[in-house]
């Protein structure tokens, strides 16, 4: 059964990407035509969602920097946001209980509360899947976004814990022996090598943190997501996410099957769902007027309230909780997970073009800029580039250190990740940090006397992005990016990259370059 579930989730994930749309659409597509056909939830199928949320958690922990999470814009924005929205969605539930009450079971202010808190997160599996299709989970406005994500993952922890009355076990203490117990886990790590051990390794810490934290009466997720955290700064830890990823998607399908299959909406709900979705737009204003006001840059506030705009899996935690109290009536679980499926498709449609609705609206965006700025803000100065290499990865690092050898040649480096960019800083490296699919980046960059920009990124998409908003700010000399594979080349040809170079081929070319030079050298 779970086997035609996947071939039907794989058939309409591949219709909606031969339209243009998001694949996770189709899998929420496939949910509810399965439920529609007659068929159910099965407990393998619940199996399989929670462990690709758990992997997830595990890989989001792994890329996540702790000292993001003490930055005001962090805390001070997802408490603010969650106090006003619950106060504003509250008033407009309760209001249109009252107007449409021939079609709405009677509904108190608690209940009323609860939707509300419900509807208050944003979805993790969700956020996270887009920002990285996109490439941008190490932005600024990616990172901001993860950090929300989790600040509300500790709230989901606090409800949970005041709704049930469940307190963690007294043996929650013994979990603090995981610090002195690291270093024998970074042992393991390093020792399982870069093969299929590497990502058992992954899941098996994965899921030991989640059963750890269940057997001290504390949310799983939670567990993993910590596990991740202290691993973030081991050396293999972006090779342990990378190692992971496949399988995580995999899983995730099943996470977007599940939605569709809980329950099978009548008219009434569908409409009620429907309302529900246009406090949409209120919710990712709200984002942006509190992030504008901590005194985030306008592209920063946008893109970030864009991606958290949709409704969170959360809510149906909460909707099961509320409906096994007696707080909700049933009906409102089906209402929720329609809306949140909805959300979902809004938020996966919308921010595909999210970088071309910016440079359209952004005069009136950055209306809404505070003059201070954050010192993470303030753009980067290029001095006397003459080369600019995107992309501070390997195949990035390689290409700089080939132009550095070249004599009288100003080389510099450019990448999204703060972290790694301080690291190469550090190693006397001319780099700065920015993101590339930024035009008021290029605006304010001295770029007039670079030569040529090399693109080395693993998404084409985000190649001929960065290639428009140059072009837009009006620079003049040459691009080049990479493909891993033929068909990427004329693609990203026909878009406007000067020159492109399959990784594969190139990779192998210049292996048998060096190979032959020193085969030269050696008979000299």
């Amino acid at each position: 059964m779970e086997y035609a579930f996947l071939l039907f989730a794989f058939v309409c994930g591949l219709t909606v990407k031969l339209i243009g749309i998001p694949p996770l659409v189709g899998y929420l597509v496939a949910g509810f035509l399965l439920n529609f056909s007659g068929y159910t939830l099965t407990d393998d199928l619940t199996k399989i969602a929670n462990l690709g949320i758990t992997i997830m958690l595990f890989t989001i922990g792994l890329k996540l920097n702790v000292r993001d999470l003490s930055k005001r814009e962090v805390w001070a924005g997802s408490i603010s946001h969650t106090l006003i929205w619950v106060g504003i969605v509250t008033c407009g539930v309760y209001g249109i209980a009252a107007v449409a009450s021939q079609y709405i079971e009677g509904l108190t202010w608690q209940s009323a509360t609860l939707i509300a808190f419900a509807l208050s997160f944003s979805s993790t599996v969700c956020v996270i899947k887009v920002l990285e299709e996109s490439g941008e989970s190490k932005t600024r406005h990616g990172r901001l976004a993860i950090g929300i994500l989790v600040m509300q993952d500790v709230f989901a922890v606090i409800f949970l814990v005041a709704a049930t009355g469940k307190l963690p076990s007294v043996w929650a203490l013994g979990l603090l022996a995981l610090i002195p117990a690291m270093p024998l886990i970074n042992r393991v790590i390093n020792k399982s090598g870069h093969g299929e051990l590497l990502p058992l390794t992954g899941f098996i810490l994965a899921l030991g943190g989640y059963h750890l934290f269940e057997l001290v009466n504390i949310k799983g997720d939670l567990g993993a997501l910590i596990f991740g955290i202290m691993l973030a700064q081991h050396e293999k830890a972006s090779e342990l996410a990378k190692s992971l990823l496949s399988f995580k998607d995999l899983f995730l399908i099943g996470f977007f099957l599940t939605i569709g299959l809980t329950a099978l909406p009548d008219f009434n709900m569908i409409i009620i769902a429907l309302v529900f979705c246009l406090f949409i737009p209120i919710k990712a204003a709200l984002f942006f007027g509190l992030f504008t006001s901590l005194r985030l840059r306008g592209r920063t506030s946008y893109l970030s309230s864009l991606v958290l705009s949709n409704f969170s899996e959360f809510g149906l935690i909460v909707g099961a909780l509320a409906v096994s109290l007696g707080l909700l009536a049933e009906s409102w679980l089906v209402v929720i997970a329609l809306s949140l499926s909805v959300s979902f498709v809004i938020t996966s449609v919308l921010y595909r073009t999210s970088h071309s609705q910016y440079h359209k609206y952004k005069d009136t965006i950055k209306r809404y800029e505070k003059n201070r700025r954050l010192k993470e803000d303030i753009y980067p100065t290029l001095h006397k580039a003459e080369f600019l290499v995107l992309g501070m990865g390997r195949v990035g690092q390689g290409a700089f250190n080939a132009l550095s050898k070249l004599a009288d040649v100003s080389v510099w480096g450019m990448d999204a990740d703060r972290v790694k960019v301080k690291q190469l800083a550090s190693e006397g490296l001319n780099v700065i940090c920015g993101d590339g699919e930024d035009v008021d980046l290029w605006d304010n960059l001295e770029i007039k006397n670079v030569h040529l920009i090399l693109l080395a990124l693993p998404s084409i998409q985000d190649a001929i992005n960065i290639t428009r908003q140059l072009r837009n700010a009006g620079y003049t000399g040459k691009v080049a990016a990479i493909a891993r594979y033929e068909d990427e080349v004329n693609y990203l040809l026909e878009q406007g990259v000067d020159k492109v170079f399959n990784f594969f081929t190139e990779a192998g070319l210049g292996f048998a370059e060096e190979s032959l030079a020193y085969a030269n050298m050696q008979q000299e």
